[in-house]
This record gives C-alpha cells, sequence and structure tokens, in this order.
C-alpha cells in the first residue's frame, strides 16, 4: 500500500515537473486553422500567377521589368498576410485552451518556446528575402519549408513531441523543393497546408477530445 502511494507521488512529481518544463496550451485547432489559411494564401499565389498559365521566371527574372516589382511586392503581401492570419489564429485557439484548462499562455517555458523557434524562422524569412531581391524566386518555397521545419524541431523540445516530426517533414518537403523547383508552390501548399491540418486534427484528437 505504502509503495503504491510512493508510486502516485512519483507520477505527480513526474508531471507537474513535465508541466513546467513543457508548454501545454498548443492546440490542435491552431494547426488546422494554419493549414486553412495557408491553403488560402497558395490559391491566391496561384490566382496571382494567372492560375499557372505564367511562371515565376516569366514575373520576377527579367531586369527592369515594372510587373517584376508588382508581382514581388503582391506575392510579400499574400505570404505576410498568410503569416499573419496563421499567427493570429494559433493564438487564439491557444489562448482558449490555456484559459480552458487554466493555464498559463505566457510563462519562462512560452518564452524559451519562442525563442527557440522564432531564431531560426527569422533568419529563414531574412534569407527568403535576401532570395526574392536577387530574383532567384525558384528556391524561396525550399528555403521557406526548411528553415520552418528547422524552427519546429528547435522548439519541439519545449512542447508536445509531434512538433519534431512535423518539423523533419517539413525540412524534408524543403528539400524537395530544392530539387523539384518548379513544383515549389505544389510543395509549399503540402508543407504549410495539409501538414498543419493532419497534424492539427491528430493533436485535437489525441488531447484534446
Amino acid at each position: 500500500m505504502e509503495d503504491s502511494q510512493n508510486f502516485k507521488d512519483l507520477s505527480e512529481i513526474k508531471n507537474l515537473m513535465e508541466r513546467s518544463s513543457r508548454f501545454h496550451s498548443l492546440s490542435g485547432l491552431s494547426g488546422v486553422s494554419a493549414g486553412i489559411v495557408a491553403i488560402l494564401g497558395a490559391f491566391a499565389i496561384y490566382w496571382l500567377l494567372n492560375f499557372g498559365q505564367l511562371m515565376y521566371d516569366e514575373h520576377l527574372y527579367v531586369p527592369g521589368s515594372s510587373v517584376r516589382r508588382n508581382m514581388t511586392g503582391l506575392l510579400l503581401l499574400v505570404a505576410s498576410l498568410t503569416f499573419i492570419f496563421a499567427l493570429g489564429c494559433a493564438l487564439f485557439f491557444s489562448y482558449r485552451k490555456a484559459k480552458r484548462n487554466h493555464l498559463k499562455l505566457w510563462d519562462h517555458t512560452t518564452k524559451r518556446l519562442l525563442v527557440h523557434f522564432f531564431i531560426p524562422l527569422i533568419t529563414g524569412g531574412l534569407f527568403t528575402l535576401i532570395l526574392i531581391f536577387r530574383s532567384d524566386i525558384t528556391l524561396v518555397a525550399s528555403a521557406m519549408l526548411t528553415f520552418y521545419g528547422l524552427a519546429l524541431v528547435n522548439a519541439g523540445k519545449y512542447t508536445f513531441g509531434e512538433i519534431h516530426y512535423l518539423g523533419i517533414l517539413e525540412i524534408t518537403l524543403g528539400l524537395l523543393a530544392g530539387i523539384f523547383t518548379n513544383f515549389g508552390l505544389v510543395f509549399w501548399t503540402i508543407g504549410f497546408g495539409i501538414l498543419h491540418i493532419v497534424y492539427g486534427l491528430i493533436m485535437y484528437f489525441r488531447y484534446e477530445r
């Protein structure tokens, strides 16, 4: 009887330590909503490219072309809005989950998670801008997916383990996008859209239902 109580106490201590060192407010619905936003963003880009009739180089490689400058700005605008809306959805659903479970959304674990997540992400964003302004648009999707995957792997040790494997998949897609450059938008849609939705549903039914 005493051994059973000791085992229970140890389990409770372990749970408390894990809760204090990991971010558990990340909602699966955040992934689903981010994926839907990403698919809408990809469709907007596809529409800007005249439904695939105009390739990247026809817009972005012509020196001095006003079309090249306008398309660069539009693509950046769509990508920025997609990121902002996806981040907003993630914050909303995470806040709702934290409130429901009586947890703090912002604490030292959240800070560590965000620091380890945003260092590779910001680096990737700056590298992507360098590629765009050097007119090397064919590697943009590859860079975005690869650095985003690295950010997830880096942050995975501070939240659910599934984040780590999602990051590995994103890196894999990023490398494939670097090889098959004509299908960059397809890989981007799969990585930021479909994978997020699948991951979000898995997380939701595993931890929140």
